[in-house]
């Protein structure tokens, strides 16, 4: 009789439930994926439900559910925390504390109340694990290695806010950790929301608005912000922020160090942000590669894994894997808060239960097609419900068409197979556009994605062909490594002294859509082993074309999820300026569609990100 485990995280945000059967993980995904609310928090019962249903048992064949975080230990940081910022603090813990007393600090008990509103009946067993080994369980056991380093770096677990560890076989060991409120997650954050960004969802923009920019006050965070060790350990000076105890990221002495208030979203991007931007990033970096040099060094390890918030600064990882500190790393694809619903219940299966662990030089993600997929019938069935005009196209001649129609300049909604785990569209839920095409990227943010033009767009590569068109070693197979385009695919520019957004009218590259303004590109590459289907339109449009990339982004508009259902897809295509929309083998083109009408402005149906 198989073992079930169920693996959930809720209640801060990007809830998640993840179902392992004997250890092997057999269904993940996120719950804004069918709430339709961005980084939802709440309790992930459509998520579970997936699970549960993908594997045709209930919740009594789950012999325990796993929390990803501890609250007693959060409670205990809280507490301690307020009284070290004394008096402010205690009067803002008398503001909170009847919610922690009350709900915060009982989630065992309300994780049960809802399991019996939704499922009709309580878990068998609900235990905690804590919030850093969730995440350096996701990064090494689910990762390809029998022996590695972990770090694991995020805003903050329940006291911790950076670890490392070392794995071998089914055992983790913790090594170290740093203790809030020092945290390079939120010194990032700051930084974001200073710049404008919403903290937990706009730090990918500091990070892509970062090669504008000069990192001319890099200097000052070093000298009055962080203090830096030669190990990479780390203290922020806590005059500058007020995260710890109040309702914003920093104070006005923050303020001061950096020339005014704090600009206000949705306003003029400046030179100051720009060079903000790519100070943090120039600093987080150094702070990056001198933890994972130490961590080398304290382990002797060859292979490096890695989990938590930051480990999504795919420019950070690039540089470190350029630097070859470790022979390979590998991170976490799903590496935020949702992956330590992962990660919880690896921790059960091999660290609790002492299972031995099978490492075969693959990952145990299948490439994070670990979500929803829909059949023909009930396809076909959605598309009629919602009026679409379709066409049913067979599987040998799909790609090749597809394909056509992105050679011609097209933007091609991609809806086929299962479902992404993890914040990256992956070819299962993407927007896809030709990478030669000097108008797409301003197109797809501007009139598809509803978004800022300075965001860049990643490249889907064939992996044997990757190598001619970026300068990379290792495979990328989760788009979370910047790495330049090679020197003979660039493009020689003149010196125009352009600076700051003036800089996107340049064609760098013979992949314009897909080259950042610093010649870098967020790369992600198709090996055999990878998506089938995406692979194949990918072969079908370097065959027509001589050019194996295209632009892949996610299947969303700004502030939206990424697309979970046909239905979803559908409205987000009429809703935009794609062309065409492919469900499975379904072909449907914008200009045939029945006239499309909202209930409201959509454009104010998702909160900005």
């Amino acid at each position: 009789m198989s073992s079930y485990l169920l693996g959930i995280s809720c209640f801060y945000h990007d809830s998640a439930a993840v179902l392992l059967q004997d250890g092997v993980v057999v269904a993940a995904v996120q719950e804004e994926r069918f709430t339709r609310i961005k980084h939802d928090s709440a309790f992930p019962e459509h998520a579970i439900r997936f699970c549960l249903e993908h594997a045709g048992i209930g919740l009594g064949d789950v012999e325990k559910v796993l929390y990803y975080e501890d609250p007693r230990l959060k409670f205990s940081r809280i507490v301690g925390t307020f009284a070290a910022f004394a008096p402010r603090g205690g009067l803002e813990f008398c503001r909170t504390a009847g919610a922690w007393l009350t709900r915060k600090l009982h989630v065992r008990t309300n994780l049960q109340g809802l399991f019996k509103a939704a499922f009709g009946r309580m878990a068998r067993h609900v235990e905690y694990v804590e919030h850093h080994e969730s995440h350096a369980a996701s990064a090494f056991y689910a990762g390809p290695f029998e022996h590695a380093a972990v770090l694991c770096v995020d805003g903050v677990g329940e006291w911790a806010t950076t670890t490392g560890w070392v794995g071998h076989g089914n055992t983790l060991e913790k090594l170290w950790e740093i203790r809030f409120p020092h945290s390079l997650g939120l010194l990032y954050s700051a930084v974001t929301w200073f710049c404008g960004f919403k903290v937990d969802s706009g730090e990918y923009k500091l990070m892509g608005l970062a090669p504008y920019g000069i990192p001319r006050y890099a200097e000052q965070i070093r000298q009055h912000l962080i203090d830096i060790k030669d190990d990479g350990s780390f203290q922020l000076d806590m005059a500058y922020f007020d995260y710890a105890v109040g309702e914003t990221m920093t104070t006005p002495k923050f303020d001061a160090l950096f020339g005014g208030p704090r600009r206000e979203p949705e306003g003029l991007l400046t030179a100051r942000e720009f060079d903000l931007a790519a100070s943090i990033q120039v600093v987080l970096e150094e702070v990056m590669l001198k933890m994972t040099a130490s961590l080398q060094r304290t382990t002797g390890a060859r292979n490096l894994c890695m989990a938590g918030g930051v480990a999504l600064n795919c420019v950070a990882n690039g540089k470190i894997a350029e630097h070859r500190i470790f022979d390979h790393l590998w991170v976490q694809p799903a590496a935020g808060d949702a992956g330590g619903a992962l990660g919880a219940a690896l921790t059960e299966w091999f660290t609790r239960r002492g299972n031995p662990r099978k490492v075969n030089g693959r990952d145990a993600m299948s490439g994070s097609l670990l979500g929803t997929e829909y059949n023909a019938d009930d396809i076909r069935g959605r598309l009629e419900a919602v009026g679409a005009t379709y066409r049913e196209c067979s599987e040998t001649i799909l790609y090749d068409e597809v394909a056509s129609y992105l050679a011609d300049g097209n933007v091609v909604g991609w809806f086929k197979g299962r479902m992404e785990f993890g914040p990256r569209s992956l070819g299962s839920r993407s927007i896809l556009g030709d990478a030669r095409n000097v108008a797409m990227q301003t197109t797809m943010n501007l009139k598809i994605k509803n978004r800022e033009s300075f965001r860049p767009f990643a490249p889907a590569v064939l992996e044997e062909h990757s190598r001619e068109w970026f300068d990379h070693e290792a495979e990328s197979p989760y788009m979370l490594f910047v790495h330049p385009v090679t020197s003979t695919r660039r493009r020689t520019l003149p010196d125009l002294g352009e600076t700051g957004l003036d800089k996107l009218r340049q064609i760098r590259s013979d992949v314009p859509a897909v080259t950042h303004v610093d010649y870098s590109a967020r790369l992600q590459t198709i090996g055999e082993d990878a998506n089938p289907a995406f692979r194949e339109l990918v072969r079908a449009f370097h065959r027509q074309t001589g050019c194996p990339v295209v632009v892949n982004t996610s299947f969303n508009v700004r502030g939206e999820p990424i697309v979970q259902s046909p239905e979803d897809a559908y409205r987000c295509f009429m809703r935009t300026e794609m062309d065409y929309l492919i469900v499975g083998n379904f072909i449907i083109e914008k200009k045939v569609q029945p006239d499309w009408e909202d209930a409201c402005d959509w454009r104010t149906e998702f909160a900005l990100d």
